[in-house]
């Protein structure tokens, strides 16, 4: 994703001040760089997993400030990440608890012409890419300016979506956690004025209140506007709920085909299990890795070790799940892939204490798709069809519980 604004970027202050944001975000110093241009220069820093951020230049003196949500340094060098000639100087650390600053001073006028970040949906790191552009000293002096929102970081904006919010599973219920993909910073795919973060919210929400219609039955959606909500939050969300299954919405796009349409369903593949877990022990706090378990003071080995004993419950169960959706969203008549059962390496797709599924409903791509999933009508098929398909592994689920308590 880039923005194309040219002076402030202020982005995702819609975040709850009540998340239990899990571990910060870590600079990726083999990979992050400041350099020159040839009109300008560019500040590309990779990073661990996505953040607030935003970006504005002061004068007098000549400076570009970036504020994050707090970012662990550790390794970070100013003489190895400064390898341009249009920045004197570049400092950066702690603004205040829980936030994070990066000073570049600037040995000339250079204007923000794009910012952006964007999120590897695989892996859940982020790269956040500024372009600077050389500027006369009036319009560097007319453009910059601190941004007008104050308590931008103090995340005002309070999201219903939070893990305070959510009482624990403790009566039996079946909980159906609900992931609409991307939001906030993230769009997700874009056709047109379609976007994929607004698309699945409004899915998301529709197959939620099907849910808390039916007996026996909860939904819990890891957000409720649109905000971006870490990988690693979401999943925090779904321990924090009592999470049964875990369902993932998205809608693809591919660039340049309009042929490839309908729904599939993805489970994290049997080859990618092993690093899944090692993702997890790594970007997770210890007492957040399985719910019930407290890792804390256990070594990655141990927390790994775990939660592959975890995955050969769940991962067949998240095959069976990906199967009973498949089924359902065929009875349904709901436009499904000719290929609808696949595996992959998807960071949302992790962790290991309850089935996880990621459900493509569709191809922005695909005009006919796309039309389907605007229509409430049609769009209905694929909430009758995830809802049926739901009840159907859940009713199996109990009866092999009860196969194996006899």
């Amino acid at each position: 994703m880039k923005l194309l604004l040219p002076i402030v970027f202020a982005l995702c202050a819609t975040f709850s001040a009540a998340q239990d944001f899990t571990g910060l975000a870590r600079l990726d110093v083999t990979n992050s760089e400041i350099r020159d241009l040839r009109r300008g220069a560019e500040v590309d820093l990779f990073l661990s997993q996505p953040v607030p951020y935003r970006v504005y230049t002061l004068a007098d003196p000549m400076r570009l400030i970036m504020d994050f949500r707090e970012i662990d340094w550790r390794g970070a060098e100013r003489d190895v990440l400064l390898q341009s000639d249009r920045v004197d100087d570049l400092r950066f650390g702690a603004l205040r608890p829980g936030w994070s600053r990066m000073v570049l001073d600037l040995a000339e006028p250079m204007t923000v012409e794009e910012a952006g970040m964007s999120v590897n949906t695989t892996d859940g790191t982020a790269h956040l890419l500024v372009r600077l552009r050389r500027a006369s000293l009036d319009e560097y002096v007319q453009k910059s300016g601190a941004p007008v929102d104050p308590g931008w970081d103090m995340m005002a904006a309070v999201d219903p979506t939070t893990t305070a919010n959510i009482p624990a599973n403790d009566d039996g219920v079946f909980t159906v956690v609900l992931d609409p993909g991307h939001g906030g910073i993230d769009p997700g795919a874009v056709r047109g004025d379609v976007k994929e973060a607004d698309l699945m919210l409004r899915l998301s929400s529709e197959v939620a209140e099907t849910i808390n219609r039916i007996g026996g039955m909860r939904a819990v959606l890891t957000r409720t506007s649109d905000i971006f909500v870490p990988l690693e939050e979401r999943m925090t969300i779904a321990r924090a709920a009592g999470a049964d299954v875990f369902l993932s919405l998205h809608a693809d796009a591919l660039e340049g085909d309009e042929v490839t349409s309908g729904a599939s369903v993805y489970t994290l593949s049997q080859g990618a299990q092993e690093i899944a877990s090692q993702r997890m022990a790594e970007r997770h706090e210890r007492g957040d890795l399985l719910a019930g378990i407290d890792l804390s003071g256990q070594d990655d080995t141990v927390a790994t070790i775990l939660m592959d004993l975890a995955r050969l419950d769940t991962a067949p169960e998240s095959k069976k799940l990906a199967q009973e959706l498949v089924t359902a969203l065929m009875d349904t008549k709901a436009r499904v892939n000719s290929s609808p059962e696949r595996e992959a390496l998807l960071a949302v797709l992790n962790a290991a204490d309850f089935p996880s599924v990621l459900v493509e409903v569709g191809f922005l791509s695909n005009p006919a798709d796309r039309e389907a999933l605007q229509d409430p009508e049609r769009r209905a098929r694929v909430v009758a069809g995830i809802v049926l398909g739901l009840q159907r592994w859940a009713a199996d689920a109990a009866a092999r519980d009860e196969l194996r308590r006899q």
